[in-house]
């Protein structure tokens, strides 16, 4: 029995400042299906996604739910057709609750009652839901003192409690473990059982391969290819989401472990939470050498955004010493002294800590130089200085997709976006980098790019800190791995690392 159409996409074509984002991009979704969409960063994925969910209205093209054509006015009016998206870049309110956020995306006039009573049914139906999926997500929580992963965890079930049929879900395994992925990937994949039209916006291969019913690949504004992913082996479907370029990641060279440039003992937060693990360090201690990349490994919410901000002079104030090279309170240093000492830093929120998404290009490129009085004083700026090394940064790097210096850098793909942040705090040559998740939610070229940049520096010298929640990631680039666990480091592997030992390490702590 043929599956009926959920969602179609016919011939649409969308412009931003005169670039043709999509050109006669075409895309169905079936009831039942998983339905997977791949292709590299820039190629359409989201701007055709975020006309399926109501954000942009297309130049050209039609849209049809149950083959039947609809005009959407706006995301509310997408979402009262059914469909419904987990964004890459998470759309919260920081300073309200779990429940808080999941009630202002919920249809007022379906609750009953006081905004109390509304409330508490909310958080109610979260807590069913989150035991349902596995998340663990307390609707009592702030979103600002959860993990990047358990904000994404809220998204999703901000969407799903919303009524949502047909989910749209755009990364949702960037910062998932392992076993969180495979959990949550499975509920996806019950949800089409039982008769719902999933669409997985990803670059994980081995998502599509194992989960998805259907995949499409787009490239350049446009889709090329719709199969079905068992069809094709693993290398083929990576040959068609990128071209004939080569998608392994580079060897890096030989480890040769220097001095030790940062030491931090002890570090704890200076104030507790209700929580008994989320968002508090309990006495962090590691070594970070030059020379060498340390990962850190662990399920999301245990300390290591906290750790991050510690580390990269934002967050909550902390208890312990983080010494550079044997003298030096990190936690002392102003931005321009860190910048200085020559260190560079890539937070995991790239729009919401690492660029102004409403300024240019080259205001975001040049923001890293201001102190120094390189582009002159505050009262007078070099303009020409600025657009020269932008210009010369944005080839160096690779940064894709800017058509002119002075547009946003909102309009920049993600993997783009990511690489201007390096672009930036790589100016110079690095001595140390503390990177969080910096190849979230990005495809196989623009990740090898990034991980190119990682073993450059270390390779120059550079003590390079990476924390991330792919444990791909960590056992690809690291040297030493320390696996993170109720707010401290319980666990230290060399490479050549086990991934079952450190899986387990990872859960058992908890």
């Amino acid at each position: 029995m043929s599956l009926k159409n959920a969602l179609q996409l016919d011939r649409v074509s969308k412009s931003f400042d005169g670039f043709k984002a999509l050109s006669d991009a075409s895309f169905t979704a079936r009831w039942g299906e998983v339905h997977a969409l791949l292709g590299e960063n820039g190629a359409g994925k989201s701007s055709l996604m975020n006309i399926a969910a109501g954000l942009y209205a297309p130049e050209a093209g039609a849209l049809f739910i149950d083959d039947n054509p609809v005009r959407l006015t706006g995301p509310r009016d997408a979402m009262r057709q059914g469909i419904g998206m987990v964004h890459q870049h998470f759309k919260l309110v920081s300073p309200f609750t779990v429940a808080q956020n999941i009630l202002l995306s919920m249809n007022q006039s379906a609750l009953r009652g006081f905004y109390d009573h509304k409330l508490a049914k909310v958080s109610q139906a979260i807590s069913q839901k989150s035991e349902e999926l596995g998340f663990g997500i307390d609707p009592r929580t702030r979103t600002d003192r959860l993990s990047v992963a358990e904000q994404q965890r809220v998204e999703i079930l901000k969407v799903l409690l919303a009524g949502a049929k047909i989910l749209i879900l755009d990364e949702p395994t960037a910062v998932l473990t392992d076993d969180e992925s495979n959990r949550l990937l499975t509920t996806v994949k019950a949800l089409a059982t039982r008769g719902a039209a999933v669409i997985l916006v990803t670059h994980k291969m081995h998502d599509v391969m194992r989960y998805a019913d259907q995949v499409t690949i787009m490239r350049g504004g446009k889709t090329v290819a719709t199969l079905a992913p068992q069809s094709v082996d693993l290398s083929k479907l990576v040959k068609l989401t990128v071209g004939d370029t080569d998608s392994a990641r580079s060897v890096s060279e030989p480890h040769i472990r220097g001095a030790a440039r940062l030491v931090i003992t002890d570090l704890s937060s200076a104030q507790t939470t209700t929580q008994a693990s989320n968002g508090v360090l309990r006495g962090v201690n590691l070594t970070l050498h030059s020379g060498e990349i340390y990962g850190i490994a662990g399920v999301g919410g245990n300390g290591q955004t906290e750790l991050a901000n510690a580390l990269m002079g934002f967050g909550a104030p902390t208890c312990g010493d983080m010494l550079l090279d044997g003298q030096t309170q990190l936690q002392s240093l102003t931005p321009t002294e860190r910048r200085a000492q020559g260190i560079a830093a890539i937070p995991a929120d790239r729009y919401g800590a690492a660029l102004a998404a409403p300024l240019s290009v080259a205001d975001n490129y040049a923001m890293g130089q201001i102190h120094s009085g390189r582009y002159g004083s505050f009262g007078w700026l070099n303009s020409r200085k600025i657009a020269a090394d932008t210009t010369k940064a944005i080839e160096a790097f690779d940064v894709q997709g800017v058509r002119s210096i002075h547009q946003k850098a909102a309009l920049l793909s993600g993997g783009n976006a990511q690489k201007l942040v390096i672009a930036r705090e790589f100016n110079h040559p690095p001595a140390i980098v503390f990177a969080h998740s910096p190849s979230r939610g990005l495809d196989v070229r623009a990740m090898g790019a990034i991980h190119a940049r990682l073993h450059a520096a270390r390779a120059a010298g550079a003590a390079v800190l990476l924390i991330s929640e792919d444990l791909d990631e960590v056992l690809a680039l690291a040297d030493r791995i320390g696996v993170m666990s109720s707010g401290r480091i319980v666990v230290e592997f060399n490479q050549p690392a086990d991934r079952q030992a450190i899986g387990q390490a990872m859960v058992h702590h908890v």
